[in-house]
């Protein structure tokens, strides 16, 4: 059975054609990617990858969403477009569809990906154990979490808003910059740091620390300056971001009981060399009377180039062809 499978995030919108049987993906077409501040919507969006991919169609549908999925309309939390599950089957000409939190499919795609799909960060290098809970988590244009529990017979996928919990700050410099954020945004989610748009506040932070004027700069400038110049200061900010991102995964981890932890996302991906040079290890295990047990939880990044869609064709894989 053939599938369009699509992920809409906060700056794009992927689609692929997959081929999905006895309730796994099979095949997962050569993806699209359109941006989304380009298309009205995603009746629009569809289309465009309609006329590119110069073919009819399939008429079943998997779409995995950068928001929490309930009701009958959807505004997504970080870009303009409004869903309308209801009118799907209309407006895009479609006989049915599964609608999933774009980090329940990563979750779905964790499932499923073979063991060199994983990049390991830190923790025991071991493969994941076969039963239990994965946490999974990733930094993009917000901060994405799920988890997967694995049983003997099945695995099940729980969608979250886990990235809006409370950030914690552990040291002076952490106080400084949820000091700055709250003058902002009264309310500081980990979700404000560990995302692409939080290395704003960390840069400046140090910057203010340093008692140094720097121009106004938007998070892609300053990635580029850490991740494609090696700028000092944006290099500081990148280490530091990092050390938040072990941090937030550690307490997520703790928080849902796992044995494993999954780092994914495209920031993620763009990070894989960085971060087992940077405190993500010392600050994921850092969890005072627990620190012996998050020192054995493996940690791995997911390196599957598209692990939305695929698990977008997961879910409905799973719901449709079992």
């Amino acid at each position: 059975m053939e599938v369009v499978s699509v992920d809409i995030g906060g700056t794009h919108a992927r689609f692929a054609i997959a081929e999905v049987e006895g309730g796994r993906v099979v095949a997962l077409g050569e993806p699209v990617t359109l941006k989304t501040a380009d298309y009205a919507g995603f009746q629009t969006a569809w289309q465009a990858f309609s006329a590119q991919s110069g073919r009819t169609l399939p008429r079943f549908a998997a779409v995995a969403v950068a928001s929490p999925i309930s009701g009958d309309v959807i505004k997504l939390t970080n870009n303009s477009w409004v869903i309308r599950p209801p009118l799907f089957k209309e407006r895009l000409d479609i006989d049915d569809f599964v609608l999933i939190n774009d980090f329940g499919a990563v979750g779905q795609a964790v499932a499923q990906v073979d063991h060199q799909d994983f990049f390991h960060l830190c923790g025991p290098d071991v493969p994941f154990p076969e039963h239990g809970v994965l946490t999974v988590c990733g930094p993009g244009t917000g901060l994405g979490v799920a988890q997967v529990l694995r049983t003997a017979e099945r695995y099940h996928v729980l969608e979250t808003e886990g990235g809006h919990v409370d950030f914690a700050p552990l040291d002076a410099i952490e106080d400084r910059l949820t000091k700055r954020l709250r003058t902002n945004y009264t309310r500081v989610s980990a979700e404000r740091v560990v995302s692409g748009p939080g290395i704003v506040a960390i840069y400046e932070t140090l910057a203010d620390l340093e008692h140094r004027t720097v121009p106004r700069l938007d998070d892609k400038a300053i990635w580029s300056a850490a991740l494609d110049e090696g700028e000092s200061l944006a290099v500081a900010a990148l280490d530091r971001f990092c050390m938040s991102l072990g941090a937030v995964a550690g307490d997520l981890a703790l928080a849902h009981g796992s044995n494993g932890v999954v780092i994914a996302g495209g920031l993620g991906l763009r990070l894989k060399d960085h971060i087992r040079k940077s405190g993500f290890a010392e600050r994921f295990a850092a969890k005072g009377r627990f620190q012996a047990r998050m020192a054995a939880i493996p940690v791995k990044l997911i390196t599957y180039p598209q692990p939305g869609l695929f698990g977008a064709a997961a879910a409905f894989a799973q719901e449709h062809t079992r």
